[in-house]
């Protein structure tokens, strides 16, 4: 006996695209600066200036040392409420969102 399912195509990228994060500390947008900087708004409001050009450019940035090259920087998103880079390179943002809602900027070192 056979069975035929009639399934549309892969539904996960309908439902991904569906996902909006409403946690206060997920961020909305991200705008690039200079200097190696970023401007972030999370979901409640929230902006602040994310510093990362001491930790991009130290012997123990690890992963993070391609974002030396400035078009990989630039290359900064927002998916799921996190910023992100090509590589699966992304930053805490309940980290990024406390650091900021006490002080305005979070330095990486």
């Amino acid at each position: 006996m056979s069975i035929a399912f009639d399934t549309p195509e892969d539904r996960s990228t309908s439902l991904a695209g569906s996902v909006r994060p409403k946690s206060p500390w997920r961020v909305r947008s991200v705008e690039v600066l200079p200097n190696y900087c970023l401007k972030v708004r999370f979901m409640d409001g929230i902006e602040g200036l994310v510093d990362m050009k001491e930790l991009v450019f130290s012997p123990e940035a690890g992963v993070f040392h391609t974002l030396r090259d400035a078009g990989v920087f630039a290359q900064a998103e927002v998916v799921l409420g996190a910023v992100t880079w090509p590589g699966e390179l992304d930053l805490a943002p309940d980290a990024m969102y406390d650091a900021i809602k006490l002080s305005g900027t979070w330095k990486l070192r």
